[in-house]
C-alpha cells in the first residue's frame, strides 16, 4: 500500500497540473470507487462540477483537492472559501494520472474528472478497487500548526498529524507513546498517534533508530523515541526525493512513472541478506498477518517483547 512518500509524490503531481482548474464533469465507471459517498454515484459527479481546484493537501495517506464554488453555492463560502473537499485513499493499487483527454481509456480506469479548458483530464484507477473518493465537507483541523487551524475533510479529522508536517508535536508523540503500552511497530501503525507510516517504513526507521520492532513503548526514552522520530522522517524524506517506493507496476506518479526507493531499502525486504551496517543476515518475523524485518545484531529482541 502507498504510503507517506508516495502520496506526496502524487499531490505534488496534482498540484502541477489541477490547482485553479474548473472540473467541468466528472464520470464515474465504477461504483465501489465512490462507495464511501453515500448519497451515490450521480450526486458524487454532480458536487464536482463547476467547482475549482485549490492546492491539494495530504495527511498521511490521504490527499485531498480543496473545492471552491466561486458563486457560494454549496461546496463554498460566499467569499470563495473551500467548504468541500475531493478526498482520496489509494488504497492498494489505486493510481490518480494526468494526461491528454483523449487518450486511450485504461483496463481499470473507475472515474474520470474532465476540465473546462480542455486540457488534461484527472482518471483514477484502480486494479483491487480498495482505494475510494468521495466529497466531503472540510471542518477545523484540531492539529493546527504555526500558521493556527486549517480545514480538513470531516472523515480524517481524527487522524493524527504526520511526521512531515509543521504541526507535528514530538512531545505529545512521545508522551502518547509512554501511555500506549504496546509494541514500537504497532504504535507507528496506529494513525491515531501518527499518521502516514506503513510497513515499510516503519521498518526502515527502527533499523535506523537501531530499536526492535516489539520494543514496548512504555519503556522507551525521550531520547530513543526522538531517534525513532527523526528515522522516520530521514527515510521518508529520502524516499521522497527518488518518488516513493514502487514493488510492481500499481504504484506510479501521475506520469504513471515509478518510484525507486525500493534499491536503497535497509531492512525491508531484505530476509538474509547482509545486514549494511553489520553483515548479520536480516531476519523476518510474522507480524499482524504480515512481515517484520530487522537485523538481529543490531536490533536485539527485548527481554520484555510487545507482539
Amino acid at each position: 500500500m502507498p504510503e507517506l512518500p508516495e502520496v506526496e509524490v502524487v499531490r505534488r503531481g496534482l498540484e502541477r497540473w489541477t490547482a485553479g482548474r474548473a472540473i467541468a464533469s466528472a464520470e464515474v465507471l465504477h461504483p465501489r470507487a465512490v462507495r464511501r459517498h453515500e448519497a451515490g454515484p450521480a450526486d458524487f459527479a454532480g458536487r464536482l462540477a463547476g467547482r475549482t481546484v485549490l492546492t491539494p493537501r495530504r495527511r498521511g495517506k490521504y490527499m485531498w483537492l480543496p473545492l471552491r464554488a466561486d458563486d457560494g453555492a454549496a461546496g463554498g463560502s460566499a467569499d470563495g472559501e473551500p467548504g468541500e473537499a475531493l478526498l482520496a485513499h489509494l488504497g492498494m493499487s489505486g493510481q490518480l494520472l494526468v494526461g491528454e483527454p483523449d487518450r486511450e481509456r485504461e483496463k481499470h480506469l473507475r472515474v474520470r474528472v474532465e476540465f473546462g479548458d480542455g486540457g488534461h483530464d484527472l482518471r483514477f484507477v484502480d486494479q483491487r478497487t480498495f482505494g475510494h473518493l468521495m466529497v466531503a465537507d472540510l471542518v477545523p483541523d484540531a492539529v493546527g500548526g504555526p500558521d493556527g487551524p486549517g480545514l480538513v475533510p470531516e472523515p480524517i479529522a481524527h487522524i493524527a498529524a504526520d511526521p512531515l508536517e509543521k504541526g507535528f508535536d514530538p512531545d505529545a508523540f512521545y508522551g502518547a507513546l509512554r501511555r500506549r503500552k504496546t509494541g514500537i511497530k504497532r504504535a507507528l501503525l496506529d494513525q491515531s498517534l501518527i499518521s502516514g507510516v506503513g510497513n515499510i517504513y516503519a521498518d526502515e526507521a527502527l533499523w535506523r533508530a537501531r530499536l526492535h520492532w516489539a520494543r514496548p513503548t512504555e519503556t522507551m526514552s525521550r531520547a530513543e523515541a526522538a531517534r525513532v522520530l527523526a528515522a522516520a522522517q530521514d527515510v521518508m524524506g529520502a524516499a521522497l526525493a527518488v518518488g516513493g517506493t514502487s514493488f510492481d507496476s500499481l504504484y506510479v506518479n501521475v506520469n504513471g512513472e515509478s518510484g525507486y526507493f525500493e534499491r536503497s531499502l535497509d531492512a525491508y525486504g531484505r530476509r538474509d541478506e547482509p545486514c549494511r551496517r553489520c553483515g548479520t543476515p536480516i531476519r523476518r518475523d510474522e507480524f499482524m498477518n504480515r512481515s517484520s524485518y530487522s537485523c538481529p545484531t543490531c536490533q536485539p529482541r527485548p527481554r520484555r517483547a510487545r507482539y
